[in-house]
């Protein structure tokens, strides 16, 4: 199935409060009018396990006619809102590690993302110029984990895996390349755009061969396959579940492909009116607009 979080078109601040839909080609369906008790975000659908899910996946196929609405008569808060934790990736396809000029470790790189990074598809991010000119796109994969995963082996990590999500994980790249970590860089408010949608896992047969690119002010910039990852989704769920349990609705980002506008000649940045769309094939396409202020 397909989710999305989405605010009515046209609504006022005071009452754009978004909901849960299910999202079937152009339709949407608000997902708290299938039943009594049905979830209105996403969290909490992943928290009631594949019960609640079935329920809403049955109800769902149930809904008449007049229960659904045009996508377009909506627009879209960030598809993951509440996660227990963002847990990022870095360094995991080689080329993008060689052109940034950083070593692949035999661990993988992790750091954590604030929670006020998180924005919608088509939103607009805005950043102070004083703080960075050097602001770069990532198109990367995320990974929402369903069943609590604590010391899981490779081949059973997959079974962890709610579903699916794109991620642009945007950084100011001279903030980055001044500090010994990474989550402030990236953290910025809007600074980490995800959806529109969510995939549950039984849509996709194979994160490792999923079509993964990104578009900047009409340039192909990065094209690429998650095949091409370092280390697989299974690798990094099993890794990083040995040293905590990873909880219900955690969402982790797997890194990005090589492209990024740092190492390119010359190179390319976000500027004041960029629009960056990332996507990946058989998820979605997701787009954010810039802003710099000053």
């Amino acid at each position: 199935m397909r989710f999305a979080h989405v605010i009515a078109a046209g609504a006022t601040p005071e009452m754009s409060v978004s909901r849960l839909a299910v999202i079937q080609d152009d339709r949407a369906l608000p997902v708290a009018g299938l039943f009594e008790g049905a979830p209105s975000r996403l969290q909490s659908l992943i928290e009631g396990g594949d019960p609640l899910l079935a329920r809403v996946r049955e109800a769902a196929a149930a809904a008449d006619v007049a229960s659904w609405h045009p996508l377009d008569a909506f627009s879209f808060a960030s598809a993951v809102q509440t996660p227990p934790v963002i847990l990022a990736v870095g360094l995991n396809y080689a080329a993008h590690s060689s052109e940034l000029g950083l070593k692949a470790d035999k661990a993988p790189t992790v750091f954590v993302l604030w929670p006020n990074s998180l924005t919608a598809h088509d939103a607009t991010t805005t950043w102070p110029r004083t703080l960075s000119e050097s602001v770069d796109y990532e198109a990367e994969l995320g990974v929402i984990i369903g069943a609590p995963a604590r010391d899981v082996t490779e081949e059973n990590a997959l079974d962890h895996v709610w579903g699916y999500t794109v991620v642009n994980d945007i950084t100011a790249r001279d903030i980055q390349f001044s500090e010994a970590q990474w989550s402030r860089c990236k953290s910025f408010d809007g600074f980490t755009p995800t959806g529109p949608f969510v995939v549950t896992a039984d849509e996709i047969a194979d994160p490792q061969d999923l079509h993964i690119w990104a578009i900047v002010d009409g340039q192909t910039v990065q094209d690429a396959n998650t095949g091409q990852m370092i280390r697989s989704v299974a690798t990094l769920v099993a890794h990083l579940s040995q040293s905590a349990t990873l909880l219900p609705g955690t969402l982790i980002s797997t890194g990005s492909p090589g492209g990024a506008g740092y190492s390119r000649d010359p190179q390319i940045f976000l500027r004041d009116r960029s629009t960056v769309t990332v996507g990946i094939d058989g998820i979605g396409q997701l787009t954010t607009h810039c802003r710099i202020d000053g």
